[in-house]
């Protein structure tokens, strides 16, 4: 079947009319393209990314890489990938997808539903298969849940469809669209101690909020608050609310590590700032079988 096909076939059974609709992305990529009177969003099925989402009245607010791959191949850079079954390089395969395979697979639209507060709830499923077992051996089943309004609510279970228990790692790698990062400060994370990837994972502690002069690389331990990005130069908070997150991942490449990533533009770095709800290293989530795991994050937005 054409992508064309595939589309229109999509609609037929998802589609909201004036609400949220399956269209044709960059390269052909399938997307739903959510324009309620709460929000606007876009969403690719290519790894169940959230690309887009402005809440009404309100500037955009998540970043997106104008120099991003847009094929089956690669992620898509910006937005909120879903980090799963592993977060960062896999342990014991230098040669595995980096943050784990779903986030370049192509997920399966399940359902989209207008809600009376005018927000949009759509649905992805993604299951193990010929392609996932060679990299990790588990029966699993991921439907993600994005609501998309005011608020921005993402809910990530995973099931274990398997008959022997599972250990996996988890994170929405939310990038956050800034308006100079150096204006930019993060706070809740005050007093917490985080492993600094840029000094050989040590451990460190927080002192007060979180300022940005080069590539900060951190996964801060026992971090289950709201974590706040206040934005000077935009005038506004981009809090994120966590539900079952052990973790909060800060990261920044800063301006030497941007020239190394091909899909950032050489200026990129300044705009954006990822913090990221999930549960990684010791705190990677073990399930048996039969057994799931919801991860939950909120993003909105207030004036600073």
């Amino acid at each position: 079947m054409d992508t064309r096909s595939r589309i229109d076939g999509l609609n037929k059974r998802f589609g909201i009319a004036g609400v949220a609709q399956v269209v044709a992305g960059h390269g052909g990529l399938p997307k739903v393209r959510v324009t309620s009177r709460a929000a606007t969003a876009e969403i690719s099925l290519h790894g169940a990314q959230v690309t887009q989402w402005k809440p009404a009245g309100a500037e955009e607010v998540l970043f997106l890489s104008e120099k991003s791959y847009w094929d089956a191949g690669h992620s898509i850079r910006g937005g909120i990938p879903v980090c799963f079954p592993w977060f960062g390089d896999k342990a014991d395969d230098a040669n595995a997808p980096k943050h784990g395979f779903v986030r370049t697979k192509e997920w399966r639209l399940d359902s989209m539903n207008a809600l009376d507060d005018g927000s949009v709830t759509v649905v992805c499923i993604t299951e193990s298969d010929v392609a996932t077992r060679p990299w990790w051996p588990h029966e699993f089943c991921v439907a993600y849940r994005m609501t998309v309004g005011a608020k921005l609510r993402l809910e990530l279970t995973v099931i274990n469809s398997g008959k022997t228990s599972m250990r996996f790692e988890e994170a929405l790698h939310s990038y956050l669209r800034v308006g100079q990062v150096q204006d930019v400060a993060v706070r809740g994370l005050d007093g917490l101690a985080y492993l600094d990837k840029t000094d050989d994972f040590r451990e460190k502690r927080q002192a007060g909020d979180i300022r940005f002069s080069g590539q900060t690389d951190r996964i801060y331990l026992k971090a289950r608050d709201a974590v706040d990005v206040v934005d000077g130069m935009i005038g506004r908070i981009v809090r994120t609310e966590k539900v079952n997150s052990e973790n909060t991942v800060v990261w920044n490449p800063g301006m030497e590590q941007t020239a190394k990533i091909p899909d950032f533009g050489d200026d990129d770095w300044q705009q954006m700032v990822c913090v990221e709800g999930g549960n990684v290293q010791t705190a990677a989530i073990e399930l048996n079988p039969g057994e799931e795991h919801t991860l939950r994050i909120t993003l909105s937005t207030v004036p600073a």
